[in-house]
């Protein structure tokens, strides 16, 4: 196999395993497999054309071509001429994929499914781009080290957008493979040396020390990009929201007349929402129902619990029902319920991908397009759909159950109890034991529901405080039981975890409390006004909602005592709220009236900032790119000139060429790299003196001795048989006696100048003279020309 092949393999390889760490992001990850394919073709058209061989800009020219063919192949073949040539149908395809895919971005949680086809054409364009740099620095240009930028550009959007666990094993993975490209490109450079550094034996000292240039190269500089490929992703700017955020905000879209959604978890980042200076209104509602204390506004429900956090779980998604909605789940003929209207009115800066409505639905009027998802009787928005400024009218179920229908529940179907009683093993045991003595005496899992409420908001010494910290892992919810502080996030998780413990079938719905009356009929949903709450299920009844959260919403009547006497407070209530401090007085419930709202500018309250969403939560695609280049060109600035000297030392040092006709060249470029590497510990070079006299200089103020002094006098008498012999004789080794004289000068000083030599090399101001000398030159021919052109101005007057 040639070194060029090997290289090209080398090449993709790095590719190939650098994007290995966009796997975690999006499921399944059958389009590593695609993506491999793809640029594998793409590197055999880089084999092809340098072996016809074409000019390198051409090769990399013929690569991008190929590189737009196979996508317009893959993604638009239907709008493209004979499936592969682009034209402007395709282009319009490729720009509606992409702004899908940044729709997606914002939308989807972290893993997004591989269905959509704007995340997939962003994934696999963007490995091949890279793919596309990668073989054109490594091999068409012959510099493997650059090419790790892009590696590194790519590892470090993965990694900035990852938060899992394995993120050290993908590291490893880009990095094995930026190591394998040095690895491969060392060995190609080896080769070209031939005699002189495969064949030649070595003394005891030159085994000892002369290791392979390229070798040695390849491992300080893998060292260093491995670095900072561990600092990108630190100095990156954060990045919220949608797919940028794994627990971010919004939902998926579906397609087509069927589909899945992977909704993230809507309760996070709230304490910014919770204590808002201002509550602006989010929906208007106009409803027939004579008590509003009960309209809740459900937006979705989260059944998925980790241990760490409730989300939604990947669910199947249909269109939209024609007329009535299905009969929600579990609810039996027998229970009392009456239907009614709502219109509601959504605010033009409220992009929510989910439909608020109360549940359950029966019916829905709404312009656009949404799609339906039966298990929980939701609606979400399909491709960008949101509820910025829409209006829509609803027909709910309003259902009466009564305690004793309740409490002679049956048990609920296996695959109910199968799917919303499971619970991880991570879950601290305190928290089933706390809800087996909290309903020690309960007859049936009604009466356990309702113990656990009542010691939630009222007997049990819980205190509303919106400052309190979320909180993640598996010991969040021991913690809020022990500390008995939090809002409603903690207490409708720690309710429902606890109802699970107890094989009570529960899951938790977010949407919003009952708002405030308005004179004109209307009720005025703000933004504190968002809320979750638990949702139990009872066979016959169906989901079923309760109210743990003190200072908050209303108690639903089945869960009250007849006795008006009692202290649980009255569910006729308007929505009741507190301040984001903690509450004066534990487990007690404060109203807060229409009027307060109206006079006072509402009541504190809490917000899950996740659950209204905007279209401008989350950057777009072109944001991250941009955030991802500006991040590596204030990364690269300060290392340009450490970067170039590793270049310009790799190029003097490595190969040039073969046998005796080359040796003139190498020589020099060894003397040059000699000089200039005694200048970057504080020698300046004196371009006066003969190569000997320089080398005893060097040795003198180098304090140079031994091997590394001898070094360099072998290099300087090399230098001049190449200056002044008629025949000069090739001197084999001369890269190794550098590198000797280069670690006895590096030894002969200190750390802050050995450091100083590696980061800012005084050398590299000759890419200063070289600029300037170009430039000179440039004016000296443009001068030149001047007397022919007034010689040609004065023939044709």
């Amino acid at each position: 196999m040639s070194g060029r092949i090997r290289l090209t393999l080398g090449a993709w390889a790095a590719a190939v395993m650098a994007s290995c760490a966009l796997l975690p992001l999006v499921r399944p990850a059958t389009w590593i497999v695609q993506a491999a394919f793809l640029l594998g073709v793409q590197a055999g058209v880089g084999a092809a054309t340098r072996r016809v061989p074409l000019a390198r800009p051409l090769t990399v020219a013929a690569q991008a071509v190929v590189m737009v063919f196979l996508l317009t192949f893959v993604f638009a073949r239907e709008q493209a001429l004979a499936g592969l040539v682009p034209g402007p149908e395709a282009l319009d395809r490729f720009a509606i994929l992409l702004r899908q895919g940044g729709d997606d971005i914002a939308r989807y949680a972290i893993p997004a499914p591989l269905e959509s086809d704007g995340i997939r054409l962003m994934l696999i364009g963007g490995v091949l781009i890279i793919g596309l740099l990668v073989d054109a620095l490594a091999v068409t240009f012959r510099s493997a080290a650059p090419a790790g930028l892009p590696l590194l550009a790519l590892y470090s959007v993965a990694a900035g957008l990852s938060d899992g666990g394995t993120d050290w094993l993908w590291f490893l993975v880009a990095a094995a493979g930026y190591l394998m490209l040095l690895l491969a490109e060392g060995r190609d450079r080896l080769s070209q040396w031939g005699r002189v550094f495969g064949g030649a034996p070595r003394t005891a000292g030159e085994e000892q020390s002369g290791a392979v240039a390229p070798v040695r190269t390849g491992r300080r500089i893998g060292v260093v990009a491995l670095g900072i490929a561990l600092v990108v992703p630190l100095g990156l700017p954060a990045m919220n929201g949608g797919l940028l955020d794994s627990v971010g905000a919004g939902a998926g879209s579906g397609s087509g007349g069927g589909g899945t959604i992977s909704a993230v978890n809507p309760l996070v980042s709230l304490r910014d929402s919770l204590n808002a200076d201002e509550d602006q209104q989010v929906l208007s509602v106009k409803t027939k129902v004579p008590d509003v204390s009960d309209l809740y506004l459900r937006i979705v429900s989260l059944d998925d619990f980790d241990g760490t956090t409730w989300k939604p779980s990947r669910r199947s998604i249909t269109a939209l029902p024609d007329g009535t909605f299905p009969t929600p789940i579990g609810l039996g003929p027998d229970v009392k319920r009456t239907e009614f209207d709502t219109t509601i009115s959504a605010a033009d800066w409220y992009a929510q991908d989910w439909l608020p409505m109360p549940y359950p639905p029966s019916g829905v009027n709404i312009r656009g397009n949404w799609r339906y998802e039966p298990l929980g009787m939701t609606l979400v928005g399909d491709h960008g759909q949101n509820t910025r400024g829409l209006t829509y009218q609803v027909k709910s179920l309003d259902v009466q159950p009564t305690a004793e229908q309740l409490a002679s529940a049956p048990k609920p179907p296996a695959s109910i109890d199968r799917d919303f009683t499971k619970l991880p093993d991570s879950l601290p045991s305190v928290v089933a034991s706390t809800a087996r003595k909290v309903t020690a005496g309960a007859a049936n899992p009604y009466d356990q529901a309702v113990k656990l409420q009542d010691w939630f908001a009222v007997t049990g010494g819980f205190e509303y405080d919106t400052q309190v910290q979320v909180g993640s892992g598996s010991q969040a919810i021991a913690r809020f039981l022990k500390d008995k502080q939090g809002f409603c996030v903690h207490f409708s998780f720690a309710m429902a975890a606890m109802a699970r413990s107890l094989d009570i079938p529960a899951r938790v719905a977010v949407g919003f409390a009952p708002g405030s009356p308005q004179a004109d009929g209307s009720v005025s949903v703000g933004l504190r006004d968002a809320h979750a709450w638990p949702e139990l299920y009872f066979e016959g009844v169906g989901w079923t909602r309760f109210e743990p959260t003190p200072n908050r919403g209303s108690m639903p009547s089945y869960t009250l005592p007849e006795d008006q006497g009692s202290s649980v407070p009255d569910p006729a209530r308007p929505t009741e709220t507190s301040s984001a401090a903690p509450s004066a007085a534990p487990s007690t419930r404060e109203s807060c009236t229409p009027e307060q709202k109206r006079l006072d500018g509402g009541c504190a309250s809490e917000s899950p900032q996740a659950a209204l969403p905007t279209d401008d939560d989350g950057p777009k695609w072109y944001a991250i790119l941009v955030w991802a280049l500006a991040g590596l060109a204030a990364l690269a600035l300060p290392l340009a000139p450490m970067l170039w000297r590793l270049r310009t030392r790799t190029v003097r040092l490595g190969a040039h060429g073969r046998g005796e006709a080359d040796a003139a060249p190498h020589t020099l470029a060894v003397w040059q790299e000699l000089t200039d590497t005694a200048w970057d510990f504080g020698i300046t070079p004196d371009e006066s003196q003969t190569p000997r006299k320089a080398a005893a200089r060097i040795v003198a103020l180098g304090g140079l001795e031994g091997a590394p002094a001898a070094s360099v006098h072998r290099v300087a008498n090399a230098v001049e048989q190449v200056l002044y012999a008629p025949q000069p004789r090739p001197t084999a080794g001369i890269a190794d006696d550098v590198r000797r004289a280069s670690a006895g000068l590096s030894a002969a000083v200190g750390r802050g100048a050995r450091i100083r030599a590696v980061l800012a090399p005084r050398s590299t101001v000759r890419v200063v003279w070289t600029a300037s000398a170009w430039w000179s030159g440039v004016r000296e021919r443009v001068l030149a020309m001047r007397p022919t052109w007034r010689k040609a101005s004065g023939q044709q007057g």
